[in-house]
C-alpha cells in the first residue's frame, strides 16, 4: 500500500484535470508511447545505429551498464541508464533491471513518508529533486511495458509531492507532517537549483502525462510559467554575452539547463533554447573561459566541487550539448577540436558516459581552433577574456567588471588573472580547501582597508566596463569599479585601465582616491610560487614558467609577501604580494607585468598630466603607455625596433563589439 494523497493533492489534481491537456504547440505522444528524448525519430535512429555499430562511445556507455547490472556498484549510476539501453536495443533486462531499482528507491522513501519523515529527496533543499524525480520519470517513461498499474500510481504519487513541495515551500508535507522549508532560488533562474527544480517539473510533466491529473499543471508550470514568463526575460536582461553569475564553478550548471532545452524539443517538438540569445551565446562564453593549455578554465566564484578549476567531464558535457543544440553553428566544430585537445578528450567517469553517446560529435566537421576570435566580452558576467592566440603555448589574460549578484560569486570586481603555459597571477580560492574564498585578499586587486578591515564590495552593486576593446597588438579594458563600494565614505575612487600588450605583457594602472583617517591602499597580486622581491622588481618561477613583474608607481613601497597558509588555514598553499599606501588620500598605481621574459626593461614616462611606462618587448617592438593621472583614458605608441609607428592611437573609450569568429 502507498501513502494516500493528503486533501491539498486531492484539491491540486482537480485543478490539474480542469487545465485539460498541453497546449496546442506542445506534442506529446499519446499515452503507452515513450515521450522523453526518443519520439524523436531521428534521434532515436542515430543512436540506435551508433549502437548497434559499435561506435565508441555507445560501446562504452553499454559496457558501463552491463557492469553494473553483473554486479558492480557504480558511483552514481541512474536506473534511467539502463532504461535508455532498453529504447536503443529492445532488450527488456535492461527495463527490468531500472524498474526494481527505482521501485525499491520509491519504496525506501515511502517508508519514510509513511512514518511521517521527510523524504530523502528533500535533501539541502531539494538540490537533487531533478536527477531524483528525473530518474523516476525517465524509467516510467521508457519502461512502461515492464511496469504495473499500482507501480506507475505509487511512483507518481511520490513525484508529485516531491514537485508540489519543491514550488510550495510553505505548505510543503511528507506524510501528515508538514515539512516548510526555505523555497531558496525557486524564483531565481540565474541560481544552480533551478536547474534542478526544472528536471523534476518538465520530466514528470512529460513521463505522466494523461494518466496523471497535475501532469498539465507541470507543463504548464516548465513552460509557460518559468521558462517563458520567468527565465527568459531574467536571462535577457541580466545575462547578455551568455555564461553565470556564479562563475565558472557553480555556473557549470547551466548544463543541465541546456540539456533540458534538448530534451524538451526532442520530446515535444517545441524549440525553446533560442527564446533567449544567451543559450548561444553561452557557447562562446564558455570556450573563451578555458585557458591556452585547455586543461583548466578561469576560477571565478566558488568552486567547491574542485577549488582548482581543473577541466573536467562536466565542461565538456557543457559543450556537447551545446554542439547538438547549435549543430550548424561553427561553435560546434571549434568545440569538437578544442575537446579533443583538451585534458578531457572522452568522458573519464562512467556516470557520465551516457553524455559522450547522447551527445556524440563524431559525425561533426571539426573546425580550426584559429578561426575563433581570441576575445570575449560578456556584459552580464562582467568578464572580458583574451588571449595572445588559440595555440596552447599563447598567453590568456581574464579582467573581471560586472554585477555582483549571486550568493557564489565574489568579492573580485576589478580583478585579473594571468596565464601562460600555467597560472602566473591567480585566484587564491585555487588554492583553498573549500573554493569558497569570496573575500577579496585571494583576488588580484586594489584592496581598500579602514581600521585593518577591508572595505567591503557590496552585494548588489556593479563594476562599470566603461572602454572595451581587442586589437592585433593589444587588448584593453577600462574598470570603474567606484560603484562596488556603494557610497561608503572611505572609497572615492577606483579605476582600473588593463592594457594587454601582445602576446604577453601586461600594464595596470590603477587610479584610487580615498578619504578619511586610517584607510589603507592595498595592491594585492596572488602567486603560485614565492617571489624574489628586489625593490620595485618581481620575479617567480612556476611550472617551468616565468613572472617578471616591475611597479614604476608609486616609488619608494615595499612588496610584502605572505604565505597564505599562515594568514588564511583554508589555504594549503600559495603567496600574496602587498603593496601598501598609506600616506594621504591618493595613489597611482601602476605595473607592468610579463610571462616568460616577455619585456626587457620598463621604465617611468610619464607627460603632462599622465603617468605612463615604456616597455622594451622581448620582439623588439617598444610601446609607451601613458594614463591620464586625474581622469580616465590615455594613449597607445608602439615602434618597432626600427623605430618605425606600428601603432599611435587613444586608449579607447567606448565598448567594442567583439566579432565572434577570426577575420
Amino acid at each position: 500500500m502507498w501513502p494516500r494523497w493528503p486533501r491539498w493533492l486531492a484539491a491540486a489534481a482537480l485543478w490539474g484535470a480542469a487545465a485539460g491537456a498541453a497546449h496546442a504547440d506542445i506534442v506529446i505522444t499519446p499515452l503507452g508511447s515513450p515521450r522523453i528524448l526518443v519520439p524523436d525519430a531521428s534521434t532515436l535512429s542515430r543512436l540506435k545505429a551508433s549502437m548497434s555499430q559499435g561506435a565508441p562511445a555507445a560501446a562504452r556507455f553499454k559496457a558501463y551498464v552491463d557492469a553494473q547490472m553483473n554486479g558492480a556498484d557504480y558511483y552514481e549510476f541512474a536506473a534511467w541508464h539502463a532504461a535508455l539501453m532498453y529504447q536503443v536495443t529492445g532488450k527488456s533486462s535492461y527495463c527490468d533491471y531500472a524498474v526494481q531499482l527505482t521501485d525499491d528507491f520509491v519504496r525506501s522513501e515511502e517508508a519514510l513518508i509513511e512514518r511521517n519523515q521527510r523524504a530523502t529527496v528533500a535533501a539541502d533543499s531539494y538540490l537533487y529533486v531533478g536527477p531524483t524525480i528525473g530518474n523516476v520519470s525517465m524509467v516510467y517513461d521508457w519502461c512502461r511495458a515492464q511496469m504495473s498499474s499500482a507501480q506507475r500510481a505509487r511512483w507518481v504519487t511520490y513525484a508529485n509531492q516531491a514537485v508540489w513541495n519543491v514550488w510550495n515551500p510553505e505548505q510543503a508535507q511528507w506524510g501528515q507532517t508538514l515539512y516548510p522549508w526555505s523555497g531558496w532560488s525557486i524564483d531565481n533562474p540565474s541560481n544552480n537549483y533551478y536547474y534542478s527544480f526544472l528536471r523534476a517539473t518538465m520530466l514528470l510533466g512529460l513521463a505522466s502525462h494523461d494518466e496523471n491529473a497535475l501532469a498539465p499543471q507541470w507543463i504548464d508550470k516548465f513552460r509557460y510559467e518559468k521558462i517563458q514568463n520567468q527565465l527568459v526575460p531574467t536571462f535577457n536582461r541580466d545575462l547578455q554575452g551568455g555564461g553565470s553569475r556564479e562563475g565558472t564553478g557553480y555556473g557549470t550548471a547551466m548544463r543541465d539547463l541546456f540539456n533540458l532545452y534538448y530534451l524538451w524539443e526532442k520530446s515535444t517538438t517545441d524549440r525553446i533554447a533560442d527564446l533567449t540569445p544567451h543559450t548561444l551565446a553561452s557557447f562562446d562564453k564558455f570556450m573563451h573561459d578555458i585557458v591556452p593549455t585547455l586543461d583548466r578554465l578561469a576560477p571565478t566564484g566558488d568552486h567547491a566541487r574542485d577549488s582548482t578549476a581543473a577541466f573536467f567531464d562536466y565542461h565538456r558535457e557543457y559543450l556537447e550539448i551545446l554542439s547538438h543544440l547549435y549543430p550548424g553553428d561553427p561553435m560546434a566544430g571549434l568545440s569538437k577540436t578544442l575537446l579533443a585537445q583538451s585534458s578531457v578528450p572522452r568522458m573519464e567517469n562512467g556516470f557520465e558516459y551516457w553524455v559522450d553517446y547522447v551527445f556524440d560529435q563524431s559525425g561533426m566537421a571539426a573546425r580550426p581552433l584559429g578561426q575563433l576570435y581570441p576575445a570575449h566580452w560578456g556584459s552580464g558576467t562582467g568578464q572580458f577574456s583574451m588571449r595572445s592566440a588559440w595555440d596552447k603555448q599563447a598567453a590568456y589574460a581574464n579582467l573581471i567588471c560586472g554585477p555582483y549578484t549571486e550568493s557564489h560569486a565574489h568579492q573580485d570586481q576589478g580583478s585579473f588573472v594571468f596565464y601562460q603555459g600555467t597560472w602566473l597571477a591567480f585566484d587564491e580560492n585555487i588554492n583553498s580547501h573549500s573554493g569558497l574564498a569570496q573575500y577579496q585578499a585571494p583576488h588580484n586587486l586594489v584592496r581598500i582597508e579602514k581600521g585593518g578591515q577591508e572595505v567591503p564590495q557590496k552585494w548588489g552593486a556593479s563594476c562599470k566596463m566603461l572602454a572595451l576593446a581587442d586589437q592585433p597588438l593589444y587588448a584593453y579594458g577600462l574598470a570603474r569599479v567606484t560603484p562596488m563600494f556603494a557610497g561608503q565614505a572611505s572609497v572615492v575612487k577606483w579605476e582600473r585601465e588593463f592594457v594587454f600588450l601582445k602576446p604577453s605583457t601586461l600594464v595596470v594602472f590603477d587610479r584610487v582616491r580615498t578619504s578619511g583617517t586610517g584607510v589603507r591602499r592595498v595592491w594585492t597580486l596572488n602567486l603560485p610560487q614565492k617571489p624574489v622581491v628586489d625593490g620595485d622588481r618581481l620575479t617567480m618561477n612556476a611550472a617551468g614558467h616565468q613572472l617578471d613583474v616591475r611597479r614604476l608607481a608609486p616609488a619608494g613601497l615595499v612588496s610584502q609577501v605572505l604565505s597564505w597558509p599562515q594568514v588564511d588555514g583554508d589555504m594549503n598553499a600559495g603567496r600574496r604580494i602587498d603593496v601598501v599606501d598609506a600616506a594621504g588620500d591618493r595613489t597611482d598605481f601602476l605595473h607592468v607585468l610579463g610571462a616568460d621574459a616577455a619585456f626587457t626593461a620598463a621604465v617611468r614616462s610619464d607627460a603632462q598630466g599622465k603617468t605612463g611606462a615604456k616597455i622594451t618587448l622581448a620582439h623588439g617592438d617598444v610601446a609607451t603607455v601613458r594614463f591620464n593621472t586625474d581622469t580616465n583614458g590615455g594613449t597607445l605608441l608602439i615602434h618597432d625596433a626600427d623605430g618605425g609607428v606600428r601603432l599611435k592611437t587613444a586608449l579607447p573609450k567606448t565598448v567594442q563589439v567583439l566579432p565572434r569568429l577570426a577575420p
